[in-house]
């Protein structure tokens, strides 16, 4: 078992920034891809941005590329996304998820994702 907890969530005004982070316990974190999704109301839980196992390769959304960044410390057991120029549209609950992978892979489909966080409310006001 993983347990994923998620924070850093908030209110802030178009333009703005927040950073989100993931703690994870409980099996080698560096055995794990790790993901950010999002889910906004009435809408499907979709892809944000991925890192591999060492974290050395990342993928994002195209919606998002550019202006997000996320990164992982091994040694501290934690992955984070930095969100700039943020728009409305991010506006959602943002999970972090957590997949057994070799060291090259990525996964941007839900369903390779095993461990889940509880989520985190981001909120960008026009």
């Amino acid at each position: 078992q993983v347990q994923l907890v998620e924070s850093g969530g908030g209110l802030v005004q178009a333009g703005g920034s927040l950073r989100l982070s993931c703690a994870a316990s409980g099996r080698t974190f560096s055995n794990y891809a790790m993901g950010w999704f999002r889910q906004a109301p009435g809408k499907e839980r979709e892809f944000v941005a991925g890192i591999n196992s060492s974290g050395g390769r990342t993928s994002y959304a195209d919606s998002v590329k550019g202006r997000f960044t996320i990164s992982r410390d091994n040694a501290k057991n934690t992955v984070s996304l930095q969100m700039n120029s943020l728009k409305p549209e991010d506006t959602a609950v943002y999970y972090c998820a957590a997949a057994p992978a070799s060291s090259l892979v990525i996964f941007r489909s839900l369903s390779m994702y095993d461990y889940w966080g509880q989520g985190t409310q981001v909120t960008v006001s026009s």
